[in-house]
């Protein structure tokens, strides 16, 4: 038994470092967003250019169902091993060469064109790469302990994030905001290809899936994984009950805790981007041993609840949630204690002429701070660039936070990463003992993508735009409105799930 729980750890080790990396790989596109919006994009509309970039990271999410089905079927074809080794190295390469893409500046309309190619070569293999990872775990594990097991593999998307994170930290800590601008952004995504290359080493040792040798071994794989999945009205049945009533919920559950209030933070309260990820980072390393939790849980009172109580506490407290998170940086609500406390002007040059930049700073007796940029573009001969028959200037608010509020937010946040595990922790164990071992990794891998690639992967790009409509509106409580589609999904999932989810398919079906 001691041998058979050793296997398991170095199964899950080799497993959840390479699914670790490929979501390190794909979430440094999204952390990165507002500063590749700037490289890849034209800069004359910051807004466009922000949602230009939100659409190319979508586009990875809406890809994913076709990596699922197409890595699902080799999966559960030729082996779950040699298929994700495939993923890892098309990830890793993908994300290496959008650290290398030329910008905007340099080639044009190529590189959104490039970028978008990568993006989407991430997205096929982050589709291939959860299924396998998730179905070769669960294959290994003990009966009765699935949920606990495979609720290891669920922390990696968290892991994953968080890493990101610290990286782009410290590449902002060890180089200088210009160094960080010019060419600092680059080396999250290179340094990629040195962990995927460790992850291959560990990962080409490992042994094929105890379930799946004994099926090959018997003659019992599929022939036509994706007829006998999707073809099978039995089996589609599970599938679409699958998507519906569990995976749609979790992923935009998922989303809104972990991106959605990322942006949020950076682009509604406009918090200072180091901040923001520095305390969505601890709200991360605070929660994520829930996972574990609510993985080892669902083994005890089954997947069912586990997963819909996420869902419920989700819909029923988002909105008073970001209502809390908005206050914290309403300068309307705060009393200063000097009008200016700082003030600078300079001038840089640039490649049409030069900036002249004018800031000031503002303190509040709260302990908050905002950094107030105003930009006038100047051309060559130093005559005021002119858009719309007006001076072309711009200008941004940067605010930092302390004390009190600091700490609050960190809980704001950590409250969404707990209704993310209570959604997250179980539904690998759930997903994997709905569908036999010969069609399992296509079976399972197609509802959860689509659920976190289509619901959960839009859910940045939809909200953003509700809550763009409802501003251009005049909606006082316009930074609400973006969160009317995780509520409305995940009141539609927790009520399909409630009602046709049994406790047979989430608990004793594990053993089929």
């Amino acid at each position: 038994m001691q041998n058979n729980k050793k296997t398991l750890w170095k199964v899950i080790g080799a497993s959840s470092l390479g699914t670790l990396i490929e979501w390190y790989d794909f979430f440094i596109f999204g952390s990165l967003s507002v500063v590749l919006a700037t490289k890849f994009f034209p800069a004359d509309n910051p807004t466009a250019a922000f949602l230009s970039t939100l659409a190319t990271f979508a586009a990875g999410f809406v890809v994913r169902p076709f990596g699922a089905l197409f890595f699902g079927r080799l999966g559960d074809m030729i082996g779950r091993k040699y298929t994700f080794m495939v993923t890892l190295m098309l990830m890793g390469g993908a994300t290496f060469l959008i650290g290398c893409t030329p910008s905007y500046e340099s080639i044009g309309f190529f590189a959104p064109l490039i970028v978008l190619v990568l993006r989407l070569l991430q997205g096929l293999a982050l589709g291939g790469e959860y299924g396998g990872a998730a179905t070769y775990v669960a294959e290994y594990s003990p009966k009765g302990e699935r949920g606990y097991w495979t609720s290891w593999i669920q922390t990696t998307a968290t892991f994953g994030l968080f890493i990101s994170l610290v990286v782009i930290l410290l590449t902002r800590f060890l180089l200088t905001e210009q160094q960080f601008d010019d060419w600092g952004w680059r080396v999250p995504f290179v340094l990629s290809i040195f962990m995927v290359y460790v992850s291959y080493l560990i990962r080409k040792n490992m042994d094929e899936s105890p379930e799946f040798k004994q099926a090959k071994a018997e003659g019992k794989t599929a022939t036509n994984p994706l007829k006998e999945s999707f073809g099978n009205k039995y089996n589609l049945k599970f599938v679409l009950l699958a998507l519906f009533g569990a995976a749609m919920g979790q992923g935009v559950v998922w989303y809104t805790g972990q991106f959605y209030s990322m942006s949020f933070m950076k682009t509604v309260m406009f918090l200072e981007s180091d901040q923001a990820d520095l305390i969505l980072g601890i709200a991360l390393l605070l929660g994520t041993p829930f996972f574990v939790i609510c993985g080892k849980l669902s083994d005890k009172v089954g997947r069912k609840w586990v997963m819909l109580t996420g869902m419920l506490l989700a819909l029923l407290t988002y909105r008073p949630i970001y209502e809390s998170m908005y206050q914290i940086t309403n300068l309307s609500t705060k009393t200063e204690t000097a009008a200016v406390i700082a003030a600078s002007h300079t001038t840089i040059e640039t490649s049409d002429g030069m900036n002249e930049i004018h800031t000031t700073t503002q303190s509040f007796t709260d302990g908050t701070s905002v950094k107030n940029t105003e930009i006038t573009h100047l051309d060559k001969n130093k005559t005021p660039i002119l858009k719309d028959g007006k001076p072309y200037i711009t200008a941004k608010s940067v605010v930092h936070i302390s004390g009190g509020n600091y700490a609050k937010l960190v809980f704001l946040i950590f409250i969404q990463i707990l209704y993310i595990t209570l959604v997250y922790g179980p539904i690998a164990a759930f997903l994997v003992e709905l569908f036999p071992v010969q069609i399992r990794y296509t079976s399972m891998s197609l509802p959860y993508h689509i659920g976190n690639g289509i619901f959960g992967g839009l859910l940045p790009a939809v909200s953003t735009y509700l809550a763009s409509n409802a501003l251009s509106k005049g909606q006082a409580d316009y930074y609400l409105s973006g969160l009317w589609y995780p509520i409305i999904i995940s009141a539609v999932c927790f009520i399909i799930g409630a009602i046709y989810i049994t406790k047979s398919m989430s608990v004793t079906k594990k053993d089929q």
